[in-house]
């Protein structure tokens, strides 16, 4: 599927009745997004904390529902913002009785859970879509239109510390994105994973950093921490003719190419400055920097559409099941990596 078919198609027959299940900071997210909709009627909304939920519902004007089946007999889709352990169950019901899904990142807590929301989806033939939200961030949509080949990937997730997510690894709760985002780009199978990490305000892993090595020889280094002064989400690819700096916080995506003399661009910016400039050029080559316009749409409106254009079209969704048991494979064997590092640590006596 195609990311302008979904952005540039508005005419609905009929709208959508929609519900959300968890009205936390996701789901709230989801919910208001919903509400802005044409193509959606938000029904309802449920939740544990039947207080949260009313104070969100008696602003949008909708139902709060304390029963999960009440909910399901009134729509045709739900977004599932639960805390992650509870992603299994509650999309499982979901799926069950014929409702479509959009679950949150990560898709489940196991190979095991995800594979059987798989199978629920495709024996109900509903659409199972998995919350990846950076796929529909602007930048990347800008760096996926590229010609890209990438040999070295290296990517920096930094956040504040928060309780929210603290539930989880950081390689659940942050590096995730990055994991999905890197097999996104690179259709290789992983070879090697190396992995370091440390706790220090939680039970798990705060800081984070994973080496992973594909098939085809390209590697992708990732780097994530919840306890940074401040927030950073870049990446940066290396590939044989171009390096490509993109920044999914602030939306700009930079572009330095190496280009032959006799393009006509000679007299461009040149930002390797005037000496490397001048070694190039002696070489009949030059560098030139180019920063793509990119669009503005709001990522988390961009993957709702996203999800109901799969609904009424019957197409896989752009972030699959499958999409999100990869990235769930990947971040438990580098999960399992830190574990066998701890504890080499803890056997060989270092502090």
């Amino acid at each position: 599927m195609q990311l302008s078919g979904f952005a540039e198609e508005r005419t609905i027959v009929e709208p959508c009745k929609v519900g959300v299940i968890g009205v936390g900071h996701l789901g709230r997210c989801h919910a208001r997004a919903y509400a802005q909709m044409p193509e959606v009627r938000l029904v309802g909304l449920v939740d544990i904390n039947p207080t949260r939920a009313q104070e969100l519902a008696q602003e949008l004007g909708i139902a709060a529902m304390t029963d999960l089946d009440e909910l399901l007999s009134t729509v045709s889709a739900v977004s599932v913002a639960v805390p992650t352990p509870q992603h299994h169950r509650i999309a499982k019901r979901c799926l069950e009785r014929g409702v479509h899904v959009l679950v949150e990142k990560p898709i489940a807590t196991t190979l095991e859970e995800a594979d059987d929301l798989i199978a629920n989806a495709q024996r109900t033939g509903v659409v199972l879509q998995v919350g990846h939200i950076e796929r529909f961030n602007p930048t990347f949509r800008a760096i996926s239109k590229l010609n890209l080949a990438p040999m070295f990937i290296e990517s920096h997730r930094l956040a504040p510390y928060t309780p929210r997510g603290a539930d989880v690894a950081v390689i659940l709760d942050l590096m995730i994105h990055d994991i999905d985002l890197t097999l996104a780009l690179i259709k290789a199978k992983v070879n090697h994973v190396l992995a370091v990490g440390v706790a220090v305000v939680s039970d798990s892993e705060d800081i984070a950093n994973a080496r992973v090595t594909f098939s085809n020889g390209t590697v992708a280094n990732l780097t994530t921490s919840r306890i940074s002064p401040r927030a950073m989400r870049k990446m940066r690819l290396f590939q044989r003719d171009a390096y490509i700096s993109a920044d999914f916080l602030n939306h700009s995506v930079d572009i330095y190419r190496l280009q032959n003399q006799g393009t006509g661009d000679e007299k461009g910016d040149h930002p390797l400055g005037s000496s490397a400039q001048t070694a190039l050029l002696s070489r009949g080559q030059f560098v030139v920097c180019e920063r793509p316009k990119l669009e503005q749409e709001d990522a988390l409106t961009m993957e709702l559409r996203a999800f109901l254009y799969s609904i009424r079209k019957e197409e896989k969704p752009l972030v699959s099941g499958q999409d999100g048991r990869k990235a769930l494979s990947l971040a438990l064997k580098i999960m399992k990596c830190l574990q066998e590092h701890a504890h080499w640590i803890q056997k060989s006596g270092h502090p």
